[in-house]
């Protein structure tokens, strides 16, 4: 258990990519995105576990919105 540090997120609106970012060492994140819903994903490989979730956020007009990923490795 502890922050995810270097950890690839992917931002995915309509099909496409809409945006890409990576955590600081601290597991901290911040992206731009015009507002509206999407999709989340990892690059991170993973054969087991459900992998990062929430798999979706929502993008408020005109503020950044704190979103907090997990990442189940599934490692007990």
């Amino acid at each position: 258990d502890g922050p995810a540090k270097s950890f690839p997120l992917v931002f995915w609106r309509n099909g496409k990519v809409a945006g890409r970012t990576k955590t600081s060492q601290t597991g901290a994140y911040r992206i731009r995105l015009a507002p509206g819903l999407y999709t989340v994903r990892s690059t991170a490989q993973t054969t087991i576990g459900r992998g990062a979730e929430p798999r979706s956020a929502r993008v408020v007009s005109g503020r950044f919105r704190r979103v907090d990923f997990f990442f189940d490795t599934g490692i007990r």
